[in-house]
């Protein structure tokens, strides 16, 4: 029965019964509301009578049945927490463009992690951040010191904390006097042969020093074949994990960060070796190189403009975990606007991060790691 005929038929009926003592009819019969229900439901049965899988409601009326609508969902393993390790141990510097981060201490730090590593912390990200006069120049020697904030973070974490999983991002921004991620010409372009020598040593050193996994974020070309040949002569390739910031993008993300880090260019942009915002196919390009030159995992930069490129990454790199870093940027956007009353901060974090999970993600470089591992325990 077509929904037209429904009503027809129940005019029919309404007309018949119209000379009936309207007294002896219920007040809702009276005033046509019954026959006005009676055809809604009756034209709802019609509506799906040919397409049951229409109906999903039913599907997600549950929370739980909301979450296995997921197809990746969020858990405490796939979060890596970046801490930016000063070399003066007592620091404890709040940094004012990125809220409830800070700039650490070697002799701050434990105190700090402890509670983390007991409510699930598995993993974080370091980055080296010198802070003692004279100590950068054009080769960033500081970069790979044995006494300078990294290593002697490694070390460190090896030792208090066994199960954390250590990642040591590999760059010379944050030691060179330019700011730029590696060895410069005198016209100021990079020279990447200097550069990937330059960084490939510096991987080495946190490798050895105990690094689970090295992170190489200068975007010079060839550097994750230079990385992975030194890991294999050394023989420890078998037991480090190369993750390539294959996909990092130029933008006005990293701000906060590059007050954190004190990493800011003394002079020109990084344009010329992160790529631009609409280079999609030179990211995918670049993505198949670094598989190709043997990195381990792939990670994107920054996250939540490049939903696209995680999922390119992870069509390239089907059969390999990739990485995406929610820069510092998009975590100081969503604090400013939840500080603005434009929504709860909790509920962006969460809608935030699982867009990056349905994008093709499988781990998140995420700040907000140490309320997540509250908001996922209760």
């Amino acid at each position: 029965m077509s929904f037209s005929t429904l009503v027809s038929d129940l005019h029919f009926k309404d007309s018949v019964n119209d000379g009936a003592s309207r007294a002896s009819r219920p007040s809702a019969w009276t005033s046509g509301s019954h026959a006005r229900s009676y055809a809604s439901t009756a034209a709802t049965s019609v509506s799906v009578s040919g397409d049951i899988s229409s109906q999903l409601h039913g599907g997600y009326s549950h929370p739980l049945a909301r979450k296995w609508q997921a197809e990746r969902q969020l858990t405490k393993s796939m979060l890596i927490y970046p801490l930016f390790m000063s070399d003066r141990d007592d620091e404890e510097t709040l940094i004012p463009s990125l809220p409830n981060q800070h700039r650490r201490g070697i002799n701050k730090l434990v105190p700090h992690l402890e509670p983390l590593v007991r409510k699930g912390l598995r993993s974080v990200i370091l980055f080296g951040v010198p802070m003692a006069p004279n100590v950068k120049d054009a080769l960033g020697t500081a970069a790979d010191d044995p006494r300078g904030p990294v290593i002697l973070t490694i070390r460190l974490l090896r030792a208090r904390f066994p199960s954390l999983f250590i990642v040591a991002d590999v760059c010379l921004c944050e030691y060179t006097s330019h700011g730029h991620c590696g060895i410069l010409r005198d016209d100021g372009s990079l020279n990447n042969t200097l550069s990937v020598d330059r960084i490939s040593d510096v991987a080495m050193a946190y490798a050895e020093a105990g690094a689970h996994c090295v992170a190489p974020s200068d975007m010079n070309d060839g550097r994750i074949r230079a990385i992975k040949l030194k890991l294999i002569e050394a023989g420890i390739a078998h037991k480090v994990v190369l993750m390539s910031y294959s996909a990092k993008f130029s933008g006005c993300m990293y701000g906060p960060f590059r007050d954190a880090a004190g990493s800011c260019p003394s002079f020109g942009d990084r344009k010329c070796y992160q790529l631009p915002p609409g280079g999609r196919g030179l990211a995918r390009r670049a993505i198949h190189r670094d598989i190709g030159e043997g990195a381990d995992i792939i990670m994107v930069k920054p996250a939540s403009s490049y939903l696209d490129i995680i999922s390119d990454a992870k069509e390239i790199g089907k059969d390999m975990p990739i990485a995406a870093y929610q820069v510092s940027g998009e975590f100081a956007m969503i604090h400013a606007a939840a500080a603005a009353g434009v929504f709860d901060i909790k509920t962006m974090a969460f809608e935030s991060t699982e867009g990056i999970l349905r994008a093709g993600a499988t781990i998140v470089v995420s700040y907000f790691t140490p309320q997540f591992l509250d908001w996922l325990s209760s």
